[in-house]
Protein backbone atom coordinates (compact mmCIF):
# COMPACT_ATOMS: atom_id res chain seq x y z
CA UNK A 1 0.00 0.00 0.00
CA UNK A 2 0.95 3.37 -1.04
CA UNK A 3 2.14 5.86 1.82
CA UNK A 4 -0.27 8.59 2.56
CA UNK A 5 0.66 11.62 1.19
CA UNK A 6 1.43 14.33 3.84
CA UNK A 7 -0.57 17.39 5.31
CA UNK A 8 1.41 20.41 3.86
CA UNK A 9 1.60 23.75 5.42
CA UNK A 10 3.31 26.85 4.85
CA UNK A 11 4.63 28.98 7.57
CA UNK A 12 4.79 32.19 5.94
CA UNK A 13 7.16 34.70 7.26
CA UNK A 14 5.18 37.56 9.56
CA UNK A 15 6.47 41.16 9.13
CA UNK A 16 5.21 43.64 10.98
CA UNK A 17 5.07 47.26 9.19
CA UNK A 18 4.83 49.02 12.25
CA UNK A 19 4.66 48.03 16.45
CA UNK A 20 3.56 50.56 18.88
CA UNK A 21 3.76 49.76 22.11
CA UNK A 22 0.76 51.20 23.93
CA UNK A 23 0.36 50.03 27.26
CA UNK A 24 1.43 47.42 29.90
CA UNK A 25 -1.18 45.25 31.68
CA UNK A 26 -0.32 44.24 36.02
CA UNK A 27 0.86 40.89 34.72
CA UNK A 28 3.49 42.19 33.01
CA UNK A 29 2.38 41.49 29.45
CA UNK A 30 2.96 44.87 26.75
CA UNK A 31 -0.14 45.65 25.17
CA UNK A 32 0.79 46.19 21.15
CA UNK A 33 -0.65 47.96 18.69
CA UNK A 34 1.08 46.17 15.23
CA UNK A 35 0.18 45.80 11.35
CA UNK A 36 1.24 42.43 10.37
CA UNK A 37 1.61 41.03 7.10
CA UNK A 38 2.69 37.95 5.54
CA UNK A 39 5.44 37.68 3.01
CA UNK A 40 5.38 34.89 0.04
CA UNK A 41 8.48 33.31 1.40
CA UNK A 42 9.39 31.07 5.09
CA UNK A 43 9.15 27.48 6.42
CA UNK A 44 7.16 24.80 5.65
CA UNK A 45 5.28 22.40 7.92
CA UNK A 46 4.39 18.41 6.87
CA UNK A 47 2.19 16.32 8.85
CA UNK A 48 2.24 12.33 8.35
CA UNK A 49 -0.04 9.91 10.88
CA UNK A 50 2.25 8.29 13.44
CA UNK A 51 1.68 6.07 16.39
CA UNK A 52 2.98 8.82 18.38
CA UNK A 53 3.82 12.53 18.11
CA UNK A 54 7.08 12.95 16.87
CA UNK A 55 8.91 16.46 15.02
CA UNK A 56 12.19 16.31 12.72
CA UNK A 57 13.97 19.08 11.11
CA UNK A 58 15.50 19.79 7.49
CA UNK A 59 16.37 22.84 5.96
CA UNK A 60 19.54 25.30 5.61
CA UNK A 61 18.89 26.64 9.40
CA UNK A 62 17.37 22.99 11.14
CA UNK A 63 21.21 23.16 13.23
CA UNK A 64 19.77 26.36 14.71
CA UNK A 65 16.56 25.05 16.38
CA UNK A 66 16.04 23.86 19.88
CA UNK A 67 15.53 20.23 20.82
CA UNK A 68 12.21 18.66 18.76
CA UNK A 69 10.71 18.26 22.50
CA UNK A 70 11.16 21.60 23.10
CA UNK A 71 9.94 23.32 19.90
CA UNK A 72 6.71 25.52 19.96
CA UNK A 73 5.38 23.03 17.48
CA UNK A 74 5.60 20.52 19.65
CA UNK A 75 3.81 22.50 22.41
CA UNK A 76 1.16 23.52 19.87
CA UNK A 77 0.82 19.28 18.50
CA UNK A 78 0.45 18.83 22.24
CA UNK A 79 -2.15 21.45 23.39
CA UNK A 80 -4.19 20.46 19.95
CA UNK A 81 -4.17 16.48 21.61
CA UNK A 82 -5.08 17.29 24.72
CA UNK A 83 -7.84 19.87 23.90
CA UNK A 84 -9.62 17.62 21.85
CA UNK A 85 -9.08 14.02 23.49
CA UNK A 86 -6.82 12.76 20.24
CA UNK A 87 -5.30 9.28 20.40
CA UNK A 88 -3.44 9.46 17.53
CA UNK A 89 0.18 10.42 16.67
CA UNK A 90 1.63 12.46 13.77
CA UNK A 91 5.03 12.77 12.21
CA UNK A 92 6.26 16.09 11.75
CA UNK A 93 8.64 17.28 9.34
CA UNK A 94 9.59 21.43 10.05
CA UNK A 95 11.68 22.50 7.44
CA UNK A 96 13.39 25.25 8.46
CA UNK A 97 14.04 27.85 5.97
CA UNK A 98 13.78 31.29 7.84
CA UNK A 99 16.44 32.11 10.84
CA UNK A 100 16.25 31.78 14.32
CA UNK A 101 14.74 34.34 16.60
CA UNK A 102 14.69 36.92 14.01
CA UNK A 103 11.46 38.95 14.73
CA UNK A 104 9.95 37.77 11.38
CA UNK A 105 7.76 35.48 13.51
CA UNK A 106 9.26 32.15 12.18
CA UNK A 107 8.66 29.75 15.62
CA UNK A 108 5.22 31.29 16.34
CA UNK A 109 4.10 30.78 12.20
CA UNK A 110 5.69 27.52 12.44
CA UNK A 111 3.54 26.51 15.74
CA UNK A 112 0.27 28.18 13.85
CA UNK A 113 0.91 25.88 11.16
CA UNK A 114 1.39 22.95 12.79
CA UNK A 115 -2.05 23.43 14.28
CA UNK A 116 -3.42 24.19 10.46
CA UNK A 117 -1.82 20.48 9.31
CA UNK A 118 -3.24 19.07 12.54
CA UNK A 119 -7.09 20.30 11.78
CA UNK A 120 -6.87 18.98 8.62
CA UNK A 121 -5.17 15.54 9.88
CA UNK A 122 -7.27 14.77 12.91
CA UNK A 123 -10.46 16.28 11.25
CA UNK A 124 -10.68 19.11 13.88
CA UNK A 125 -13.41 21.71 13.13
CA UNK A 126 -11.02 25.28 12.88
CA UNK A 127 -13.96 27.20 13.56
CA UNK A 128 -13.47 25.48 17.03
CA UNK A 129 -13.34 28.06 19.71
CA UNK A 130 -10.75 25.92 21.19
CA UNK A 131 -8.22 26.85 18.37
CA UNK A 132 -8.14 30.41 19.39
CA UNK A 133 -7.05 29.52 23.16
CA UNK A 134 -4.34 27.28 22.24
CA UNK A 135 -3.08 29.65 19.35
CA UNK A 136 -2.75 32.76 22.15
CA UNK A 137 -1.77 30.39 24.45
CA UNK A 138 1.39 29.29 22.38
CA UNK A 139 2.76 33.20 22.06
CA UNK A 140 1.70 36.90 21.20
CA UNK A 141 1.70 35.83 17.27
CA UNK A 142 0.35 32.85 16.99
CA UNK A 143 -3.30 34.14 16.28
CA UNK A 144 -2.37 36.12 13.35
CA UNK A 145 0.08 33.65 12.26
CA UNK A 146 -2.98 31.37 12.02
CA UNK A 147 -4.77 33.19 9.71
CA UNK A 148 -1.62 34.32 7.91
CA UNK A 149 -3.59 37.72 6.30
CA UNK A 150 -2.77 41.29 6.45
CA UNK A 151 -4.15 42.23 9.63
CA UNK A 152 -4.08 44.81 12.58
CA UNK A 153 -2.96 43.07 15.40
CA UNK A 154 -4.20 44.65 19.13
CA UNK A 155 -3.89 43.70 22.73
CA UNK A 156 -1.76 40.90 23.44
CA UNK A 157 -1.91 39.49 20.30
CA UNK A 158 -6.12 38.19 20.67
CA UNK A 159 -7.90 41.37 19.46
CA UNK A 160 -6.99 40.99 15.17
CA UNK A 161 -8.92 43.16 12.57
CA UNK A 162 -8.29 41.50 9.14
CA UNK A 163 -7.21 44.40 6.24
CA UNK A 164 -9.59 43.56 2.79
CA UNK A 165 -7.19 45.44 0.97
CA UNK A 166 -3.75 45.64 1.17
CA UNK A 167 -1.11 45.93 -1.64
CA UNK A 168 0.80 43.08 -2.82
CA UNK A 169 4.36 45.54 -2.49
CA UNK A 170 8.17 44.32 -3.21
CA UNK A 171 10.56 43.71 0.06
CA UNK A 172 13.67 42.52 0.92
CA UNK A 173 14.75 41.03 4.14
CA UNK A 174 17.46 40.96 5.83
CA UNK A 175 18.90 39.25 8.97
CA UNK A 176 22.64 39.68 10.27
CA UNK A 177 22.84 36.38 11.30
CA UNK A 178 22.44 36.99 15.19
CA UNK A 179 19.35 36.06 17.09
CA UNK A 180 17.61 38.62 19.65
CA UNK A 181 15.80 38.40 22.73
CA UNK A 182 12.00 39.29 22.77
CA UNK A 183 12.00 39.81 26.67
CA UNK A 184 15.24 41.71 26.53
CA UNK A 185 14.20 44.12 24.06
CA UNK A 186 11.21 45.22 25.51
CA UNK A 187 12.49 45.79 28.86
CA UNK A 188 14.95 47.83 27.15
CA UNK A 189 12.74 50.20 25.73
CA UNK A 190 12.52 53.09 27.98
CA UNK A 191 9.66 56.27 27.59
CA UNK A 192 6.14 56.18 27.37
CA UNK A 193 3.96 54.42 25.40
CA UNK A 194 2.29 54.72 22.10
CA UNK A 195 -0.86 55.57 20.71
CA UNK A 196 -2.82 53.32 18.65
CA UNK A 197 -3.26 54.20 15.04
CA UNK A 198 -6.71 53.86 13.41
CA UNK A 199 -5.14 52.23 10.12
CA UNK A 200 -8.31 52.69 7.70
CA UNK A 201 -8.24 56.65 9.11
CA UNK A 202 -4.95 57.08 8.56
CA UNK A 203 -5.33 55.77 4.44
CA UNK A 204 -4.32 52.15 4.90
CA UNK A 205 -7.49 50.74 3.90
CA UNK A 206 -6.61 50.70 -0.08
CA UNK A 207 -4.77 48.74 -2.02
CA UNK A 208 -2.98 51.88 -3.64
CA UNK A 209 0.59 51.43 -2.98
CA UNK A 210 1.49 55.26 -2.61
CA UNK A 211 -1.31 55.93 0.18
CA UNK A 212 -0.12 52.86 1.94
CA UNK A 213 3.31 53.72 2.28
CA UNK A 214 2.35 57.21 3.06
CA UNK A 215 0.17 55.56 6.32
CA UNK A 216 3.15 53.98 7.00
CA UNK A 217 5.69 57.00 7.13
CA UNK A 218 3.39 58.19 10.02
CA UNK A 219 4.17 55.11 12.02
CA UNK A 220 7.13 53.33 13.98
CA UNK A 221 8.90 50.44 15.32
CA UNK A 222 8.90 51.63 18.96
CA UNK A 223 11.04 48.16 19.54
CA UNK A 224 13.58 49.48 17.03
CA UNK A 225 15.47 51.54 19.20
CA UNK A 226 15.94 49.57 21.91
CA UNK A 227 17.03 46.51 19.63
CA UNK A 228 19.70 48.46 18.53
CA UNK A 229 20.84 49.51 21.44
CA UNK A 230 21.55 45.92 22.61
CA UNK A 231 22.71 44.46 18.59
CA UNK A 232 24.50 47.54 17.21
CA UNK A 233 24.54 45.61 13.69
CA UNK A 234 20.89 45.89 13.22
CA UNK A 235 21.61 49.98 12.76
CA UNK A 236 24.19 48.64 9.66
CA UNK A 237 21.48 47.11 8.50
CA UNK A 238 19.02 49.54 8.35
CA UNK A 239 22.02 51.54 7.14
CA UNK A 240 22.50 49.08 3.74
CA UNK A 241 18.95 48.64 3.27
CA UNK A 242 18.51 52.57 3.13
CA UNK A 243 20.86 53.04 0.80
CA UNK A 244 19.08 51.29 -2.11
CA UNK A 245 17.83 52.67 -4.48
CA UNK A 246 13.89 52.63 -4.41
CA UNK A 247 13.66 51.65 -1.45
CA UNK A 248 10.04 53.50 0.22
CA UNK A 249 9.98 51.89 4.03
CA UNK A 250 13.29 50.94 5.94
CA UNK A 251 12.23 49.48 9.23
CA UNK A 252 13.35 46.72 11.52
CA UNK A 253 10.35 43.57 12.01
CA UNK A 254 8.91 43.08 15.22
CA UNK A 255 12.15 42.16 17.98
CA UNK A 256 15.12 42.11 15.66
CA UNK A 257 17.04 41.13 13.93
CA UNK A 258 15.41 40.90 10.41
CA UNK A 259 15.04 44.24 8.95
CA UNK A 260 12.94 44.62 5.71
CA UNK A 261 12.69 47.55 2.83
CA UNK A 262 9.54 47.82 0.92
CA UNK A 263 9.67 48.75 -3.04
CA UNK A 264 7.51 49.95 -5.72
CA UNK A 265 8.83 46.96 -8.32
CA UNK A 266 10.32 43.94 -8.14
CA UNK A 267 13.10 45.02 -10.00
CA UNK A 268 14.32 47.43 -7.38
CA UNK A 269 13.85 44.56 -4.97
CA UNK A 270 15.88 41.85 -6.81
CA UNK A 271 18.34 44.68 -7.55
CA UNK A 272 18.95 45.72 -3.60
CA UNK A 273 18.73 42.11 -2.76
CA UNK A 274 22.26 41.16 -4.61
CA UNK A 275 23.83 44.63 -3.91
CA UNK A 276 23.53 43.97 -0.17
CA UNK A 277 24.10 40.02 -0.50
CA UNK A 278 27.19 40.83 -2.40
CA UNK A 279 28.28 43.21 0.04
CA UNK A 280 27.69 41.49 3.63
CA UNK A 281 28.23 37.77 2.06
CA UNK A 282 27.74 36.60 5.84
CA UNK A 283 23.85 38.18 6.09
CA UNK A 284 20.64 37.06 5.29
CA UNK A 285 18.85 38.06 2.34
CA UNK A 286 15.82 37.38 0.59
CA UNK A 287 13.88 38.94 -1.79
CA UNK A 288 10.12 39.03 -1.43
CA UNK A 289 6.78 40.28 -1.88
CA UNK A 290 3.81 41.05 0.91
CA UNK A 291 0.84 39.04 -0.44
CA UNK A 292 -2.49 39.90 0.73
CA UNK A 293 -4.66 36.46 0.40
Amino acid sequence: MAAEAPVREPAPAKINLYLHVTGQRPDGYHLLDSLVVFANTGDRLEAVPADTLKLTYQGPFADALPDPDGNLVMQAARDMADSFGISEGAHLTLFKNLPVASGIGGGSADAAAAMRALMRLWQINPEDGKIGKIALSLGADVPVCLISRPAVMRGVGEDLSLIPAFPELPMILVNPGVGVSTPTVFKARHGDFSRPVDWTANGGGTEAQATVLAALQQTANDLQAPAITLTPVIGEVLAALGEQAGARLVRMSGSGATCFALFDDDSAAHAAAHAIADAHPGWWVQAAQIYAT
